[in-house]
């Protein structure tokens, strides 16, 4: 039996590359149309999806358009830090408007992406929370006007 996960940096065999390119393309697809595809059974198609969700290589969940669930605002957040930058992460990913947290190398330490409610809301999470932070030296917002393209089907590798 071919290893799914084959390096510490999670490479994929083939099965489970095409594996994750099927949900990519329907997350909803059930195991057995998957396992027509890839040659295995039902069985062992839900087996290497519990493995990958637990590994963290993949996660299975629904993409919402945050404007039609009621968040008129979204924001990309250009943070500069003193100190450790890991920490700084780490208390901007416990923000519940925050969805998505990545440190950089460049004009900014980290990045930070926010979806809130109204502008009312982005200049509080901004002036309550995250320049109040320990290590926050600066915030620099960058407010989505329109959103062209958001996709996750990029494939594997």
């Amino acid at each position: 039996m071919t290893r799914m996960l084959r390096t510490r940096h999670s490479q994929l065999d083939e099965v489970s590359k095409q594996i994750v390119e099927q949900l990519q393309i329907d997350g909803r697809k059930s195991y057995a149309e998957i396992g027509k595809v890839v040659g295995l059974s039902e069985a062992a198609v839900r087996q290497r999806v519990q493995k990958l969700n637990e590994s963290g290589v993949m996660q299975i969940v629904a993409v919402t358009d945050p404007m039609r669930l009621g968040f008129s605002r979204q924001a990309m957040v250009g943070v500069k830090c003193t100190g450790d930058v890991n920490k700084v992460a780490q208390a901007l990913a416990d923000i519940p408007q925050v969805d998505y947290v990545v440190l950089t190398a460049g004009g900014f330490d980290i990045l930070v992406e926010v979806v809130c409610e109204d502008d009312e809301d982005l200049i509080n999470l901004l002036n309550s929370n995250i320049r109040l932070l320990p290590g926050v030296v600066s915030a620099e917002t960058f407010v989505y006007l329109k959103l062209h393209k958001q996709f996750y089907n990029w494939g594997t590798r």
